[in-house]
């Protein structure tokens, strides 16, 4: 294993990792607010505006 890291730069081969998770992550939110399931919250209108 200690040889795979004596091809890449441990700093570089961790940053690129973490952002590519972290892209990944914000994919996932993005697609899962674009659902009806987990979305629907966004397009309902507020619960005190409607109460007056």
């Amino acid at each position: 294993m200690w040889r795979i890291w004596l091809l890449f730069d441990p700093r570089r081969a961790l940053v690129g990792i973490l952002t590519f998770a972290f892209l990944m992550v914000l994919l996932n939110h993005f697609v899962q607010l674009s659902t009806d399931r987990y979305g629907s919250w966004l397009n309902e209108p507020l619960a005190a505006a409607s109460s007056e």
